[in-house]
């Protein structure tokens, strides 16, 4: 199980933080209706996800070390 944690999920993970976080800065830096629409939304999702990338790598922290 730890295996499919390290190589897959936690990849997975980071990658769709750094999506979200990108896309925000872009909006924010862009401005328009686009910013007004959607800035505090990314910015909500994207503490979300870096919870949820957390929790998966300590799990995955935990996992290896209990063997």
């Amino acid at each position: 199980m730890p295996g499919f944690l390290y190589y897959l999920l936690i990849p997975i993970s980071l990658l769709a933080v750094l999506a979200v976080l990108g896309t925000g800065i872009y909006a924010m830096f862009k401005g328009g209706d686009f910013n007004k629409k959607y800035s505090n939304k990314l910015m909500r999702l994207r503490i979300t996800l870096q919870f949820i990338a957390i929790v998966i790598i300590m799990s995955a922290l935990y996992f290896s070390t209990s063997s």
